[in-house]
């Protein structure tokens, strides 16, 4: 039998199945050299294979079935990262250039903000270890163009500010610190207001989430993070030592913080009465959510097969493939139902994906070697398997995700604002959102695991210009009660305007970048964010605030009916009218709100 000492026990679920002798010529504490070992002895055929599937099946008394597989290629991998990288370097460098020109010095200052957000975003991701996924890096630069809003929302306050106190108290050398200050102090409320709705996004997309959409929710909510820090922080500091500076007290137009600007004169000279045509704003918005509609009901959407389970297969060939050629010879193969797209890279490859139902290894073999008959040794590039149970888990994440975005914003506005605000917002996000996947539908872009997270990053972006313009209308209305809430409201559109341009043409230079740069992988990511930044920022103008008139005109007319009964009305007209009226100004929209800073 040998020396006990010198076997190994093979144990599963606590009983011996095997106990080898190791070979003597073996040094004890040598090692087995080369990974591998053989068990010897007297068995016969069937007792061997036993033996090999209990030592294969380990302990797990369960049998394994593969939910979700992953394989990334380093072509695409390489290509997709530099890609994004270069598209974060151009996007910063555009956002820079912008900001510089339009506010000069304190522009300068903030691009040197903006660089500190950039390695402090990078820093918190290496201290915690995360793994920068795709979409993780897609988030890391569409966080870029989020972080200058902040910079933007001051600076525009403070040239506000500045010009104010020059036609109280003409020219004065302090004046240009104290509009600054004052600018951080105004421009706060709107900040924490659009920061903190973004956070939301970014915690549900990593509750709700899984994979490479909740590595964007880490990156999402550390950008949001790190660009508080530059903005209200870095940035506060370096351009409050600018503009106390000899050079800037000489010269102040240097600053950027001294003219309004000729848009800025233009609006306030000859604003038009936005507000005077809002159900027409409100039809408007209604057709294109119909048009929407119809694009999911008459295209149906492309859900990728993280959400319907399948397999999707791309490769990479140098030689150009006939797709109706390649869908014959895959029905041959006994996939009728695949669908195979091709698409040309820059360097000429031809990228041929395939997406079909589950199918095993040998099958997906089979598919790489017909197509390479067609296109001259394709080449896999990226697998992906995924069960239908965890697309059916996708789906209902995707719903849940979504429903509770939706109410967490309208919560949160409510208790910021007023209800007739939070669901103004809450509306014009959900009309957002049925664009952008009707525009997808249309279009025939697939729905997938990554346009989820887009899609939730736009009811992020969609309340951020709208908080802006909500912040401005309490702000004018407290100190203008009197004013018709109508007319205080467009002229909080208007007053926004030059922050709204500004901030969208930076966060839009980064992502026409990823649009053009990013290809497959990222380039639905980046055009499904480019449609939401264009479409939230109209629809906080054209949607949002003709919606918040309509609310608060509906629950001023509950409220006069409530409290008249009909044989008053009918009595005393004039006297209920009155009463209303006064109803109405005792409970002004933002009499409930603390004052703001």
């Amino acid at each position: 039998m040998g020396d006990p000492a010198r076997r190994v026990a093979i144990v599963l679920d606590d009983a011996v199945i095997s106990s080898p002798q190791v070979d003597p010529s073996i040094a004890c504490g040598a090692g087995i050299a080369g990974g591998g070992t053989q068990i010897t002895g007297s068995f016969s055929v069937e007792e061997a294979k036993d033996l090999a599937a209990l030592v294969r099946g380990g302990s797990l008394p369960l049998d394994v079935e593969v939910v979700e597989q992953r394989t990334v290629g380093p072509t695409l991998g390489a290509a997709a990262i530099d890609a994004s990288v270069t598209a974060a370097l151009i996007g910063l460098a555009l956002t820079a250039l912008f900001i510089t020109l339009v506010y000069r010095l304190v522009g300068v200052v903030a691009s040197i903000a903006l660089a500190c957000y950039s390695l402090i975003s990078y820093a918190v991701l290496v201290a915690v270890g995360a793994t920068l996924t795709l979409p993780g890096l897609a988030g890391f630069v569409l966080a870029i163009g989020l972080a200058i809003d902040a910079n933007v929302l001051v600076f525009e306050r403070a040239r506000e500010e500045y010009g104010a106190r020059r036609r109280r108290e003409g020219d004065d050398p302090r004046a240009l610190d104290s509009a600054l200050r004052t600018g951080f102090e105004k421009a706060w409320s709107a900040i924490i207001d659009s920061n903190v709705t973004t956070l939301i996004a970014a915690g549900l997309l990593f509750y709700f989430a899984s994979g490479p959409v909740k590595g964007f929710g880490v990156m999402l909510g550390i950008g949001v993070v790190a660009s508080m820090v530059s903005a209200l922080v870095i940035a506060r500091v370096l351009t409050t030592l600018v503009v106390r500076s000899r050079w800037v007290r000489r010269h102040p137009s240097s600053s950027g913080l001294t003219g309004n600007g000729r848009l800025r004169r233009a609006i306030e000279e000859r604003g038009p009465d936005l507000m005077r045509r809002r159900r027409l704003w409100l039809g408007v918005s209604g057709v294109l959510v119909v048009l929407s509609v119809a694009g999911i009901a008459v295209r149906g959407l492309d859900l990728g097969v993280e959400f319907t389970g399948g397999r999707l297969l791309e490769y990479s060939t140098m030689t150009k493939v006939d797709v109706d050629e390649a869908r014959d010879t895959l029905a041959a193969q006994g996939l009728p139902r695949a669908v195979v797209q091709t698409s040309q890279e820059p360097d000429g490859a031809e990228r041929i994906t395939v997406r079909t139902d589950p199918i095993d290894d040998d099958e997906a073999y089979a598919v790489q070697q017909a197509l390479s008959r067609l296109g001259d040794d394709a080449t896999l590039v990226r697998d992906e398997l995924v069960g239908p149970t965890i697309g059916a888990e996708l789906r209902g994440k995707a719903l849940i995700a979504l429903g509770i975005a939706l109410l967490a914003q309208m919560a949160y506005l409510a208790v910021r604002f007023r209800w007739t605000f939070g669901a103004a917002a809450v509306l014009a996000m959900l009309h957002d959102v049925l664009i952008v996947v009707g525009v997808f539908a249309w279009l025939g872009r697939p729905i997938d695991g990554v346009f989820l997270a887009a899609i939730l990053t736009v009811v992020g972006l969609s309340v951020n210009d709208t908080v802006v313009v909500f912040d401005r209308v309490r702000e004018l209305r407290r100190t203008d009660p009197s004013s018709p809430f109508p007319g205080v409201a467009n002229r909080a559109v208007l007053q926004t305007v030059p922050r709204t341009i500004n901030t969208g043409l930076g966060a839009m230079a980064i992502l026409a970048a990823l649009v053009l740069l990013g290809g497959d992988s990222l380039g639905d990511f980046a055009l499904a964010l480019l449609l939401g930044l264009v479409v939230g920022t109209l629809s906080s103008v054209f949607t949002a605030t003709p919606l918040l008139l309509e609310l608060s005109d509906l629950g001023r007319r509950r409220s006069a009916a409530a409290s008249t009964g009909g044989t008053r009305r009918a009595r005393e007209p004039v006297a209920a009218s009155t009463a209303a009226r006064d109803r109405w100004a005792s409970s002004d929209p933002y009499a409930d709100v603390p004052p703001g800073r």
